[in-house]
């Protein structure tokens, strides 16, 4: 894709995206919808009009980066070690649950035992991105949900990295050697964040902070750099930045670097979705349409049900229970990455990956509809429960 292609491209997505979320809230929609619906009009598979779907979707995983990066400001070290004690047990057990009934789906509409498990796994994990984004800041901090959400995603997030190691690690390397390397890398490079925090990156915001576009660029680079450094690890750029975030979390400049690197967030997760939905091949829906809307409908049921009686079993409030579990009702970019990485290696074929990103999509919007109306979020169509 040339300067020019981009230029035109980034003209249509975000000139197309105006237009069809004028229209989205109009109708009172939740705005993801117009997004993933303009990413399947003007992409490949659509009109045509945005060819390099892959160059896009590489593009938006930033945004994914700053949205981690941002939840790491928002948490303090010693209440998420805590939080994330307690609910080890409840993303457990719920990621069994999740996996076998994604599987008997799969294997009851005729798929091999390779890729019904792969399709369990895929199951498995809740979005980061609609769990955080449609989470108000106000819940996020100084609410114990926002806590549970966020603790529970993190779980799901290391989960998801050792099946990713495991898919599309170095062939020389087994499983257990990429697990091994995983224990022995992500504590050094929480370490070596916190060491470079408390005796390089507080001084200089202490001593330039009244520069605030040097507190932009140094947050910024603290962000890609820690995220790049995870990759050399064998770890994942999300982990990266949100160990950046919470490593700079504790700083009294942390909520500043929050609020100026939103709109760039949001830039970059137009982009993801507009991706998600130019990436999937509408000539294949007929195909995994009824296998897909089985396993959404599945998943859209089950998981707040699930984490409801788990977060109970663990003295959590019933009504803070439903709510974490609807929060938590979709499936997960990991899990589209996950389709991504087993269909690049052989593992499964493509219409079992379609079936992935087709669960992913239709639970994607269809649980952003359940949250907005139900509770508070930044983007709710109602005035009650609107909260930024």
């Amino acid at each position: 894709m040339d300067s020019q292609s981009i230029v035109t491209s980034f003209f249509l997505i975000f000139s197309g995206a105006a237009v069809l979320a004028s229209i989205v809230l109009y109708t009172r929609q939740p705005l993801l919808v117009a997004y993933i619906a303009l990413g399947a009009i003007l992409g490949p598979y659509g009109l045509h009009l945005v060819t390099d779907a892959h160059l896009l979707s590489e593009i938006s995983e930033i945004g994914i980066i700053f949205l981690l990066f941002l939840l790491g400001l928002d948490m303090q070290p010693r209440s998420l070690a805590q939080m994330l004690k307690k609910a080890t047990l409840v993303a457990l057990a719920s990621s069994l649950i999740f996996a076998v009934c994604g599987y008997s789906v799969a294997i009851l509409f005729g798929y091999t035992q390779t890729e019904s498990l792969i399709i369990g796994v895929a199951m498995v994990f809740s979005s980061t991105i609609i769990g955080i984004k449609l989470l108000p800041t106000t819940v996020l901090h100084h609410r114990h949900t926002g806590e549970l959400v966020v603790g529970l995603l993190l779980l799901q997030d290391l989960i998801a990295i050792i099946v990713l190691l495991m898919l599309g690690g170095k062939e020389s390397e087994s499983p257990l050697q990429q697990f091994l390397q995983t224990l022995v890398t992500l504590p050094l490079l929480v370490f070596s964040a916190f060491i470079i925090v408390k005796y390089v990156i507080v001084k200089l915001l202490q001593h330039f902070d009244r520069f605030h576009e040097y507190i932009f660029l140094l947050a910024i680079g603290w962000c890609l750099g820690v995220a790049q450094l995870a990759e050399f690890f064998g770890l994942s750029h999300e982990i990266g930045a949100f160990i950046a975030g919470i490593s700079i979390a504790t700083s009294p400049i942390s909520q500043y670097i929050a609020v100026s690197l939103k709109p760039l967030r949001d830039f970059f997760l137009i982009l993801f979705f507009f991706s998600l939905g130019a990436s999937f091949n509408l000539g294949l829906l007929s195909e995994v349409i009824i296998t897909s809307t089985i396993l959404a409908a599945c998943m859209l049921a089950i998981k707040p049900v699930t984490f409801r009686y788990l977060l109970s079993f663990i003295k959590e409030p019933v009504d803070q229970a439903w709510e974490v579990g609807f929060r938590l009702g979709q499936i997960s970019e990991f899990s589209l990455l996950i389709a991504f990485l087993a269909t690049s290696t052989g593992i499964i074929g493509t219409n079992a990956s379609h079936v992935i990103q087709a669960t992913a999509i239709i639970t994607f919007i269809l649980n952003s509809y359940i949250v907005i109306f139900r509770y508070p979020s930044p983007i709710a169509i109602s005035d009650k429960l609107r909260r930024d």
